[in-house]
């Protein structure tokens, strides 16, 4: 029951006053808190982020990484992206590329959402990423403006050496400063957001198949196998994560840099990646061409 009344708090919004959506180069991607405008534009983005998560997983170390990331947005509501991924400190020069393209879609004022496609590249000598189990991803996101707060259904399907199912809830208010710092052209703003992920997690067996985690692999249930009493069953659609996040960014008209701490609760944890809770921090600037 402890999960059903978790649903219920995150679906109902704050009772406060309505913001403007903004352009985010996370947009598409399955974490995204915001939606894009039906407006031409390009934006390109570069990231710091102290670890790589995956659906509320993380590896057994610790990986601090880079990221860019590239969008076109038609005023028709499609758009094409790209984006890279580095970990620091590790030997290939790329470990991750990602394709996609999706659609935009707007309902009315208050409904709105994206359906997109991604393909996801890995270096061959790249051990680090988590999700290199998956090399496909089906989104659908689906946003509801309450006026008093926003929230979303996102619903990913992912394929390739395994297949997953995740299902995330989240609920976020936009706040925007009515003073300016430098001049007439520039605010802060905040967008404090809840999320709950529920979803199977295939990927595992296979990450620790792939890493030669050995020792882990008992623990584990096999896709179709039959398993040991005491093993554990990554197919079973579960709960997943809850996380906390808060963004703090500096606004001008074209870019926008922005500060991010996330707070992650793993539940569910299965096989060699004994996730605990964690906190994640991410550095992000920003810029749009319209």
């Amino acid at each position: 029951m402890k999960y059903y009344y978790a649903l219920l708090i995150l679906l109902l919004p704050a009772a406060l006053t309505a913001a403007p959506v903004k352009l985010h180069p996370d947009t598409i991607k399955a974490d995204a808190d915001t939606a894009t405008e039906r407006k031409r534009s390009v934006s390109v983005g570069i990231n710091y982020g102290s670890d790589v998560q995956f659906f509320g997983r993380t590896g057994p170390i610790t990986y601090p990484f880079i990221s860019a990331d590239a969008i076109y947005n038609t005023k028709q509501g499609f758009f094409i992206y790209t984006s890279g991924l580095k970990v620091l400190g590790y030997e290939p020069f790329f470990d991750e590329i990602d394709l996609g393209a999706g659609y935009l879609y707007k309902l009315s004022k208050k409904f709105s959402g994206t359906a997109s496609y991604t393909r996801f590249f890995f270096n061959k000598d790249a051990a680090q990423i988590i999700k290199s189990a998956s090399s496909n991803d089906v989104n659908w996101k689906n946003i509801y403006d309450w006026k008093i707060a926003q929230s979303s259904v996102t619903m990913d399907y992912l394929f390739g050496k395994e297949s997953d199912f995740f299902v995330t809830l989240n609920t976020s208010k936009y706040y925007e400063s009515k003073f300016s710092i430098f001049d007439d052209k520039d605010y802060l703003s905040i967008n404090p957001s809840v999320s709950l992920i529920l979803g199977t997690q295939n990927f595992i067996q296979k990450y620790s198949v792939d890493h030669q985690f050995i020792e882990q692999i008992n623990n584990i249930a096999a896709a179709g196998g039959d398993p040991h009493p005491l093993t554990h069953n990554n197919g079973r659609f579960n709960m997943l994560n809850y996380n906390f996040k808060i963004p703090v960014a500096y606004n001008r008209p074209h870019y926008t840099l922005e500060f991010a701490y996330k707070y992650s609760i793993p539940v569910n944890v299965e096989g060699i990646l004994l996730n605990r809770r964690e906190s994640f921090y991410n550095l992000t600037f920003y810029y749009v061409f319209y």
